[in-house]
């Protein structure tokens, strides 16, 4: 039995909650307690809530759930590259997020696969690198789509002017060197694209309602690219 698979059947009997000894999960998957052992370690190690001792027994926190990881060679590639990527140019919490799911993927992985993603050389630089303050934002806005916050953004135009603006955040865009946020302009009245290098700061107004003609659907909807507006607003 592969790696793998041993250990999301060990997932599997401990997820009802009940304290399972090693013994009893040995003679079930078929192996010795040391390799019950070592296998409840590196899930333990890679954030699986798996609580108890040896000589004890062990039981899984309720709540928790992982669907089955069979990836290829190529997804695993495109995970590897993309929480690269992550790391480089995402928020600060993203980036903990993308360190995080690349350990927990490789203690699943099976051992060619994980050699695999280990000799890869693909590596994410730039020569723009995000200051803190644009990855704390990035955090930030992440945080307000999810909740339907409203922001005043203190705001910066491509001449240096500043303005203040209430906006409707609705999502972030990454253009390869440059973040931005689509939002509602409330003093617009209309959509704007908004580049995150260029907010000097940010405060919470409160949530708001949200409406059909003010959400990013509609905006899809109503012309996919609105290139006028992403211009604009970079100058406006």
């Amino acid at each position: 039995m592969r790696r793998a698979d041993r250990l999301f059947r060990l997932i599997d009997r401990l997820r009802p909650g009940q304290l399972t000894t090693a013994h009893a999960l040995a003679d079930a998957m078929e192996v010795s307690e040391r390799t019950i052992y070592r296998d409840i370690a590196h899930l333990q190690a890679s954030g699986v809530p798996i609580e108890g001792e040896a000589g004890l027994g062990y039981m899984m926190r309720d709540g928790y759930d992982l669907p089955p990881l069979m990836f290829t060679e190529a997804e695993v590639t495109a995970l590897m590259v993309g929480a690269r990527m992550v790391k480089t140019w995402g928020g600060a919490s993203m980036a903990k997020g993308a360190a995080s799911a690349t350990d927990k993927i490789a203690a699943i992985l099976p051992d060619t696969a994980r050699a695999r993603s280990e000799k890869m050389r693909f590596e994410a630089w730039t020569t723009r690198p995000l200051d803190d303050s644009t990855r704390a934002f990035i955090d930030l806005a992440e945080d307000a789509i999810q909740q339907s916050l409203r922001l005043s953004l203190d705001y910066r135009d491509e001449a240096g002017a500043s303005t203040e603006r209430i906006v409707r955040p609705l999502g972030l865009w990454f253009w390869g060197a440059v973040w931005t946020l689509v939002a509602w302009c409330e003093m617009r009245e209309d959509f704007r694209v908004f580049r995150l290098d260029r907010i000097l700061g940010a405060t919470s107004k409160g949530q708001f309602t949200p409406h059909p003609q003010k959400m990013l659907e509609f905006f899809y909807a109503s012309d996919p690219m609105r290139k006028d507006k992403v211009e604009t607003t970079q100058s406006d």
